[in-house]
């Protein structure tokens, strides 16, 4: 088979097999854990398993001596195990391959007519939460397989790894990883499919993804809300109060972080990277947000821009609580005032030494002798692709060129995925590709959220490519 007939195949699939089957998942409201702490009595999850594994069944029966196993552990969200065999028995090479199908919650914002639950296909875009965060992984990768086995192109032993808690950092996934150790093994190439793309004209490499603390904070200085008539000059508001203490770790100027110890030193080959993703994405650095008219980024330097965003520490407010609404907000100092932060860290800093120099920094010696409480206190390690093997460097530009018709692109992400450190510290001696579907406009997270579906459908090209060219690289 040629490149050109194995493209046919795999856009065949994405079109008459993968798209019909991700509108019936998008319908699906599988929120993760953290979302729907009672997500097993609801029932949604297992829905989405069960269209996962029954599409995914029906696939294995062309890939003899394949297997899948809906793995269940005590008061965890289940997990799909694909194991596929390699083309020579004999060898123990195998590769990973992740992804997760559990989703974020609805966020308001929507079109009228859109919705987080209402599949959406509007030309190259499937409108929905989950298509492109992170349900098309496991479609993409075992049509990748099936591709090659059309073609008769041998590939290494794979294992389709797809858990439902990532949106919650994955909390139950190290019990799974534990528990399937024997199974899973040393593989010597992980792909995962959960990041990003700078734009929809090449395949893109995650070269780096960074850390994350959260925590909800609540300052109160009442045991309940006073006229503040009576009391504003007099009683401290909860308010003022929580912005002096958010001071201190952020500069409200300029955003920086202010801790030294929550920077590290940049690599420079990442710092080379970041000018040649900026060159190449111009003003879509920050062209592709939804800026409001007359706002500008914090930057006009696009290379600046790109180092924030993948390297730097960054805090956004993304919750509160004691606020009431315009319509009931009556003349009333109030009791407390509670936000949710969320820090994201540098790749390679210690996330336990920040959370520990963050937790200090917001509960010492409070304004006023105000009740500073931290809850849901909790961090992740960032993580710091390894250089890239030759074999893979080749492959990944042979990769992009033919499925894209362009080189390849390298950039950190500003997200998370914690599987990626998890991995990085299990397995060191292994290579990754680590891409996605995500680019401009697509939303993740937010309202509007879209799968681009000819980017879909060529990160799948690539990825065969890869798995074809890892079981043919020189030996080690």
């Amino acid at each position: 088979m040629s490149e050109q007939s194995q493209a046919a195949f795999i856009d065949s699939m994405w079109r008459d097999e993968i798209v019909p089957t991700l509108v019936d998942y998008i319908r699906i409201p599988n929120k993760s854990p953290a979302f729907d702490p009672d997500w097993a009595a609801h029932g949604h999850m297992d829905r989405a398993v069960d269209l996962f594994a029954g599409w995914a069944r029906a696939k294995l029966a062309s890939l003899p001596g394949s297997t899948l196993e809906v793995v269940r552990l005590p008061d965890r969200t289940p997990l799909i195990l694909i194991e596929i065999p390699g083309s020579d028995p004999a060898s123990d090479d195998r590769v990973l391959l992740y992804g997760h199908l559990d989703k974020q919650p609805e966020m308001t914002g929507w079109l009228d007519g859109y919705g987080p639950w209402i599949p959406r296909l509007e030309g190259d875009k499937l409108y929905g939460r989950g298509g492109a965060d992170d349900g098309y992984a496991m479609f993409a990768a075992l049509t990748a397989i099936l591709a090659l086995a059309r073609a008769g192109k041998p590939h290494a032993r794979c294992l389709i790894l797809i858990e439902a808690c990532e949106e919650s950092s994955s909390d139950d996934l190290p019990y799974y990883v534990e528990h399937l150790a024997m199974r899973i093994g040393d593989p010597s190439l992980v792909i995962c499919l959960d990041s990003g793309c700078g734009n929809y004209d090449q395949l893109w490499l995650t070269t780096s993804l960074r850390g994350t603390l959260a925590s909800n904070m609540t300052v109160r200085v009442l045991t309940e809300g006073v006229h503040s008539g009576d009391a504003s000059g007099i009683v401290p508001s909860s308010f003022r109060l929580t912005r002096q203490i958010i001071s201190r770790l952020e500069d409200e100027l300029t955003g920086a972080i202010l801790p030294e110890s929550l920077h590290v030193q940049v690599p420079a080959e990442r710092i080379s990277q970041a000018r040649i993703a900026a060159a190449a994405l111009g003003e879509q650095v920050h062209g592709k947000f939804p800026f409001t008219p007359g706002m500008k980024p914090v930057s006009d330097d696009l290379t600046e821009l790109v180092l924030n965003r993948t390297w730097r520490p960054q805090l956004a407010v993304t919750g509160a609580e004691g606020l009431p609404e315009f319509a009931n907000a009556g003349n009333v100092l109030r009791p407390s005032t509670g936000v949710r932060l969320s820090l994201r860290l540098p790749p390679t800093l210690d996330a336990e030494a920040a959370l520990a120099t963050v937790e200090k920094l917001l509960t010492d010696n409070p304004p006023y002798g105000a009740e500073v409480t931290l809850e849901r206190l909790e961090a992740s390690k960032g993580w710091n692709a390894p250089k890239l093997a030759p074999w893979l460097e080749a492959s990944l530009d042979a990769a992009s060129k033919s499925a894209f018709g362009r080189e390849p692109a390298y950039m950190g992400e500003g997200g998370s995925i914690p599987f990626m450190a998890m991995l990085g510290e299990r397995f060191p001696k292994a290579q990754f590709m680590v891409t996605g579907v995500l680019g401009p406009h697509s939303n993740a997270h937010g309202p509007n959220e879209f799968l681009h579906l000819p980017t879909g459908r060529r990160v799948t090209q690539a990825v065969a490519r890869v798995l074809a060219d890892h079981q043919a690289r020189p030996a080690a």
